[in-house]
């Protein structure tokens, strides 16, 4: 799997996470959810992602990494 789909899953993971808590917890995990959306938002104008730092420590690769790695090429 890709730092992006990655990327993608634990976003919305994260999101469905915090407004369940928020429901059945307590509305301040409201505010959790803006923080990652704020992060989303700041990341597609800057390029940094702090959990993309962490994943690539784990070794996971970009599409762009994976696509040069594919046997066709």
């Amino acid at each position: 799997m890709s730092i992006e789909r990655t990327m993608f899953a634990f976003g919305g993971i994260m999101v469905m996470l915090t407004a369940l808590l928020a429901l059945f917890h307590h509305p301040y995990w409201t505010w959790v959810t803006l923080f990652i959306g704020f992060n989303c938002l700041q990341s597609s104008f800057t390029g940094f992602c702090p959990p993309v730092w962490l994943l690539k420590k784990f070794g996971l690769k970009t599409e762009a990494e994976l696509a040069l790695q594919s046997p066709g090429n």
